[in-house]
């Protein structure tokens, strides 16, 4: 097993390390020789480095998606930590245990899997079973649902990221459709299971997470169609309606036009579907963004575009001994001065506009 891991590095410490090359960046010093800035990963997160001396020697030796080992020194710049790469080597992929380098679901894939077939036996509706049950017994289908990440950053982005976030969404899914009077359990079941299909062939997650030529082309809402609809005409007798209402809970799980989305919701079990996909999903990036964050000091986390916002460390903060009653206040500012009351308008010499004039003639005239 590699070590040092990135999630165990420390201020001031020397390494000699393995690493995954994920961005791979050639720049130029002010002295006119190039320098190298890259971002190196493991499977528990990312390390901005940069090699300032040597780089000519070594530049082209790798690229993005190698692995390398690299000794340097750990430091502190802008409150993260970045590693000073003094010397740098390529390694070959027999070199490297790749379960070292990808990140991955906490659960067993196997015992996911086996909770998902349960999830399908429990399925009244006999079409929608036979479609699930169609589906999920091709082992191509299933072998790439079991690892498949759920995203390429955003949420789940973890082998077997799909297939936990799924089961996630089945566990609320069932709640809601005991809640909500009205809700065709089978029907959200299945649309839980279904809605992201597409990813197992719109990501590629061989050495990095990222897109296929299909996916970047026609991305996992229209594969995901595609394929339910071509199991689904298989099946004979399967309701041309049913299908229907499967597929739109597909087209339309992002909720919004501008997300993706070719058909807003438009009936019940879809909109759940969209909600439930929407607060699983934001609920694993406030966890991970949390969890990943690199910031040495504060109780806040760098900025998550997806989430359009910083994220408090809740435990750091309650951790975080609250400042002492005299430094708070010594810390505090003065009180104001007071300002002086204003003078109070001169007496009044009557109710008219007649009486003011005369007042102010009488003044004018002493």
């Amino acid at each position: 097993m590699k070590s040092p891991f990135v999630s165990e590095l420390k201020p001031d410490q020397t390494i000699n390390a393995p690493f995954l090359v994920h961005v791979k960046d050639v720049r130029q010093k002010k002295t006119g020789d190039p320098y190298l800035s890259l971002t190196l990963a493991d499977r528990t997160g990312e390390l901005d480095a940069k090699m300032w001396d040597n780089a000519a020697e070594v530049l082209d030796t790798f690229g993005r998606d190698d692995f390398i080992k690299v000794k340097g020194l750990v430091q502190i710049f802008q409150n993260r930590l970045q590693l000073t790469i003094h010397k740098l080597q390529r390694l070959d992929d027999s070199d490297v245990a790749f379960a070292d380098y990808f990140p991955a679901s906490k659960r067993d894939p196997s015992e996911m899997e086996a909770e998902l077939r349960r999830v399908v036996a429990n399925v009244s509706n006999p079409h929608l079973k036979a479609l699930l049950e169609s589906i999920f017994s091709d082992e191509k289908v299933m072998a790439a649902y079991r690892i498949a990440p759920a995203a390429k950053s955003i949420h789940h982005a973890f082998l077997s990221g799909l297939i936990e976030h799924v089961l996630s969404m089945v566990a609320i899914a069932q709640f809601t459709a005991r809640h909500y009077e009205g809700i065709d359990g089978d029907l959200l079941l299945t649309g839980v299971l279904l809605h992201d299909i597409g990813k197992i062939q719109e990501l590629v997650y061989a050495r990095t997470f990222g897109y296929s030529d299909e996916g970047q082309l026609i991305g996992h809402i229209v594969m995901g169609v595609k394929m339910v609809g071509e199991k689904a005409r298989a099946i004979h007798g399967f309701p041309q309606k049913l299908l229907m209402l499967v597929e739109h809970m597909i087209l339309s799980h992002h909720g919004n036009l501008e997300y993706g989305s070719p058909k807003v919701p438009l009936f019940p079990e879809a909109l759940l579907l969209h909600h439930l996909d929407n607060l699983d999903s934001k609920m694993e990036a406030m966890r991970q963004t949390v969890e990943r964050d690199q910031r040495i000091e504060g109780v806040w986390t760098g900025y998550n575009p997806a989430l359009e916002r910083m994220v408090l460390k809740r435990v750091k903060f309650l951790e975080d001994p609250p400042p002492s009653q005299a430094g708070a206040q010594q810390n505090q500012a003065p009180p104001p001065t007071p300002k002086p009351a204003p003078a109070p308008p001169p007496p009044s010499h009557g109710n008219s506009l007649l009486a003011d004039k005369l007042a102010s003639a009488l003044k004018s005239g002493s």
